[in-house]
């Protein structure tokens, strides 16, 4: 079993250690869990939204030592961790203001339904649990819990065993922000307790982000309950440059979107597929961009890249480009895994690659690029789409006909042009094929844990309420 601990990935100094909840403490925390629920579904969305409200006035207010709290369990830099309290906050904001459209009765034609009045109500379905990964430890949760709860459901978070303290932390901001005792809870058990919570039938849905080992194994489970599921597992996006990009602003952005969050995340950019004629000059451009990222102490201001998370992350992705390499691949910078203290991994881009190189079909979960040349727009969406992945991706063209072919062509849950993904709360967030299933954030997030329920209302006379067909 995997130790729930802080362990710093800076120094690999185990910093503190957690007991796993026994049987009795985990079955009370799911019991407070549904009594919450029975009590957040009778409050009103202006209610939950004022506690909403105030988790992010408590967010904002303590923004520095929640990012240096991630930042030592995970190593992302700093003033990304302190961006990632920003974001949470407004998301949390977003949900209190929009909840109240996103959960309106939707009216439908009742004239055709031989009704005096048909609509769609949305409404909670009890507790929902969460296992979410180590890589964004505040944004990954906030984007289910400020939702959920405000949809007046309650959440049960089996967090990541390296980020133990910001989990707590995510309890106990929801608490001093007024949510019901109960209404969010860091259950601190490993991923073999996942099973038995699922299957109390007090638990009426989850929501993974994470492996597709660990998405296939939630999916399981859950159909073998009949309980709804999200998953939103890994990707290997696509960053694709055609011969009409502005290469250098493309490169520019190229770098960022590789290596944010210390190259740490499932909508990176990992795959970059240029055309042939601007490969030459856009691969010199991202290598020298590549290689002038300083790397360091995620604490400090001039770091922009920090260790990776764990000792074994690091060492699975050198084993990917030591693979690349001993099979033929070329590497224009970095590649060599650094000698001393902490899990650092040099910015490094790969070119040369083919298909019996585990970089081809692997996803790469560090800040390691793989370079491919192509030599039309259809080489490159074949390149681009011949993963099993369908997470995220990019497209860099200023040809109005190939962004909007790319829009379409591109077989991923989220396409951008021009710019970098990313996600946001007024957009819905989510993969297709082993990427997962389901959406995030905007309503649909929020109406993925909701009862979406058909309302028919009759005359109630004698002849009223008889349909076409018996179903």
């Amino acid at each position: 079993m995997i130790p729930i601990a802080t362990t710093n990935p800076v120094t690999g100094q185990v910093l503190k250690t957690y007991e796993p909840m026994s049987d009795e403490q985990l079955d009370g925390a799911i019991d407070r869990a549904d009594l919450a629920y029975q009590q957040l579904r009778g409050t009103t969305i202006d209610q939950r939204g004022s506690w909403l409200n105030a988790a992010a006035d408590l967010l904002e207010a303590e923004r520095d030592e929640i990012a240096r709290l991630m930042t030592t369990e995970m190593g992302k830099t700093y003033a990304a961790a302190k961006a990632e309290v920003t974001k949470c906050a407004a998301a949390c904001r977003f949900y209190a203001t929009h909840a109240a459209e996103f959960l309106a009765d939707q009216p439908a034609d009742a004239q055709a339904v031989s009704a005096t009045r048909a609509f769609v109500r949305y409404q909670p379905i009890g507790p929902v649990l969460a296992v979410m990964p180590w890589n964004f430890p505040l944004w990954q949760v906030l984007r289910f819990a400020a939702p959920a709860l405000m949809a007046g459901n309650t959440g049960l978070l089996k967090h990541a065993s390296n980020v133990p303290q910001t989990a707590l932390l995510l309890e106990d901001v929801f608490r001093r922000a007024g949510f019901p005792e109960g209404a969010f809870t860091t259950l601190l058990v490993g991923s073999e307790a996942v099973e038995k919570i699922l299957g109390d039938p007090r638990v009426r849905a989850a929501t993974l982000t994470g492996s597709e080992v660990a998405g296939r194994s939630i999916a399981q489970i859950a159909g073998r309950e009949l309980k709804k599921t999200v998953l939103e597992l890994g990707g290997s996006d696509p960053f694709v440059v055609m011969p009409s990009a502005d290469v250098e602003l493309a490169a520019e952005v190229a770098t960022t979107a590789r290596c944010q969050n210390n190259g740490q995340s499932c909508i990176a950019a990992k795959r970059f597929i240029v055309h042939a004629d601007v490969y030459d000059a856009f691969a010199e451009a991202f290598a020298h961009r590549m290689s002038a990222l300083r790397i360091g102490d995620p604490m400090q201001d001039d770091t922009d890249v920090g260790p990776l998370a764990t000792e074994r992350g690091r060492d699975e992705v050198d084993a990917q480009v030591r693979d690349a390499v001993d099979k033929g691949a070329t590497v224009l910078c970095g590649g060599e895994k650094p000698v001393g203290e902490g899990w650092f991994y040099p910015p490094t881009v790969v070119t040369d690659l083919d298909p019996g190189m585990r970089m081809w079909a692997e996803e790469v979960f560090g800040p390691v690029a793989g370079l491919y040349r192509v030599s039309s727009y259809d080489e490159a969406i074949e390149l681009a789409n011949g993963t099993a992945y369908g997470l995220g991706s990019n497209a860099w063209t200023r040809d109005p006909r190939e962004q909007e072919r790319f829009a379409t062509d591109l077989e991923a849950g989220a396409v951008f042009v021009n710019g970098m993904t990313t996600s946001y709360p007024e957009l819905p967030f989510g993969g297709v094929r082993n990427s997962g299933y389901g959406r995030e954030l905007a309503a649909q997030g929020m109406h993925e844990f909701c009862n979406t329920k058909t309302v028919w209302i009759g005359e109630g006379t004698a002849t009223a309420g008889v349909g076409a067909h018996a179903e």
